[in-house]
């Protein structure tokens, strides 16, 4: 989905914005208080579970999850991330000792930038100054592809109406509009203090302020990644630390269909924002296994560097094992090998033989135009 600047629809329809009583949103304490407090007592065990491990542990368990945020919140909106430049860029911000950094672009230093601003200073008061920044972040040229943007300030009249839409062109599907741009310093006056200082529950804040947000669509673009980052932020701010074990993004990305579907039904609806919150809970819950994920992939790659104590590789073989077990996308050839590590083909032969001899690599059966190579454990 996408939003545009398109000519009004000739249907008339209301939107929740447009109800009597916006911004009251309410929700049924009794639906939610069984799933809440089920998801809050999984999200306790699993933070005290992720810092019980080691420093080097969590820090490559956080590195990961960090990684994902940024990306798959990028992917919802249908904007695809180099990983490793994300991931450098995370790494050299939180001053890990990460080998093979590369240098990131400036939409990904931008996105990285934002979503560490969000949860690594979680308890810093969300303003509209702040918002501006983040905007202006992850627009840096001030364009949003071909298009020239209103940024690091609200949209502006010229953009009425602001509507979410998507389909070829031409033939485009009305999804919903948001409120004038005249509307937008009350609007967003509203939600930064509602944030700051109402009393509720700061999972079930994170679910009202994602929703909330994306329903007043204050930006020319980026309402959705920035909607995100708010959630992230509210999700910290509940446990009480910057350190990231899972991705609501990642799991987002995995349900977009039904995220689409949820909040287009909620914002064509009434107050009750009650569905909403059920699926966000439901969906949190659900980015818990990912978590599990994460942290079995960096246990088996502790114990696969630790089996090979004592081993002497060199520094090609080390970052191209690396890369394998941070979840290497597609088949091991030598010709990638080569390109991984920078070397000649030769050399990049010369380093498999070796692996495969010590028993480190095993060559696939299933053959091909290319032999390929999988880590033995």
């Amino acid at each position: 989905m996408r939003a545009t600047f398109a000519a009004k629809d000739a249907v008339i329809m209301t939107y929740i914005h447009e109800q009597d009583g916006w911004p009251g949103l309410r929700w049924s304490d009794k639906r939610l208080v069984e799933p809440l407090a089920a998801v809050r007592h999984r999200q306790g065990r699993l933070i005290g579970h992720m810092e019980a491990l080691g420093f080097r542990l969590r820090e490559e368990a956080v590195l990961r999850t960090l990684t994902e945020d940024v990306l798959k919140s990028s992917e919802i909106e249908g904007e695809v991330l180099d990983r490793e430049q994300v991931r450098s860029s995370i790494a050299r911000r939180l001053g890990m000792d990460v080998s093979g950094l590369i240098e990131a672009d400036r939409n990904v230093e931008g996105v990285v930038e934002m979503m560490l601003d969000a949860t690594q200073n979680y308890a810093r008061p969300v303003t509209a100054d702040r918002l501006f920044g983040w905007h202006a972040a992850l627009f840096p040229t001030g364009r949003s592809g071909m298009s020239r943007i209103t940024f690091g300030a609200w949209r502006t009249s010229e953009g009425d109406p602001m509507q979410v839409v998507s389909g070829p062109v031409g033939r485009d599907q009305v999804h919903y509009e948001a409120p004038e741009a005249a509307r937008l310093d009350v609007e967003m006056a509203r939600f930064l203090q509602w944030f700051e200082t109402a009393a509720t529950d700061a999972v079930l804040k994170a679910g009202i302020a994602h929703f909330w947000f994306v329903t007043v669509h204050p930006f020319d673009d980026g309402n959705g990644r920035i909607a995100r980052a708010i959630a992230d932020l509210a999700l910290a701010r509940a446990e009480g630390t910057p350190q990231r074990f899972y991705s609501m993004s990642a799991q987002i990305r995995a349900e977009r269909k039904a995220y689409y579907d949820l909040l287009e039904t909620t914002q064509k609806g009434d107050l009750d924002i009650t569905p909403w919150l059920l699926w966000f809970i439901a969906c949190l819950d659900r980015a818990f296994d990912g978590a599990e994920v994460i942290l079995a992939s960096v246990l088996r790659k502790a114990r696969f560097w630790e089996a090979l104590a004592g081993q002497s590789l060199n520094e090609r073989q080390r970052k191209v094992i690396n890369r394998l077990l941070d979840g290497f996308e597609g088949k091991l050839t030598n010709a990638k090998w080569a390109a991984l590590a920078k070397t000649s083909s030769d050399t990049a032969l010369r380093d498999v033989n070796d692996l495969v001899g010590r028993g480190i690599l095993v060559k696939d059966p299933s053959g091909g135009r290319s032999t390929s190579y999988s880590l033995t454990v």
